[in-house]
């Protein structure tokens, strides 16, 4: 464990604590939203090595990376990086972290679901949306497998036993 002074255990970054033990690259896959190419996108744009661990970055980095997480285009990072390409509202191109994707994913559901969409009725159904087949999968919508039904012995009659009738 590094103990230097300028050394901090944790660092946050766009919301999100990250370990200072991890290097930069594999600590901002942490971030929701930052995959290991956006990751490695934003330090080559803010000229930081990827191997530097993140408790020796400076306020000034963590700032920088901070900006270039939230403002990508900001710094020309390529459109086709971006998660969220040609918004249904607002029709520009950005990228989305944090809090914001659940709120993103959540609209977008309940517009599918207003405007009885295919992929809506099968959301609002509980059904899988993309194609899959139901028969096995998919149990949790249906409820507990059952089984082979055995029949069931008649009431008053023993199995291998017959009445004899006496007249």
């Amino acid at each position: 464990m590094p103990e230097d002074a300028e050394f901090k255990h944790i660092l946050r970054v766009a919301n999100t604590d990250l370990d200072g033990n991890k290097p930069i690259l594999s600590a901002m896959k942490k971030i929701k939203g930052v995959s290991f190419m956006f990751a490695n996108m934003v330090c080559k744009i803010a000229k930081i090595d990827e191997k530097k661990k993140v408790g020796y970055l400076s306020d000034e980095d963590a700032k920088v990376l901070d900006d270039i997480i939230r403002n990508p285009l900001k710094y020309n990072a390529p459109v086709w990086m971006l998660n969220r390409r040609k918004d249904y509202e607002t029709g520009e191109d950005k990228h989305i972290n944090t809090g914001d994707i659940d709120f993103y994913k959540g609209t977008d559901i309940k517009r599918l679901k207003v405007i009885k969409s295919y992929k809506g009725v099968r959301h609002s159904e509980g059904q899988p949306v993309r194609g899959q087949r139901t028969k096995s999968n998919f149990r949790k919508n249906k409820g507990k497998v059952m089984g082979v039904k055995r029949k069931t012995a008649m009431p008053g009659k023993e199995e291998g036993k017959e009445s004899k009738k006496k007249d």
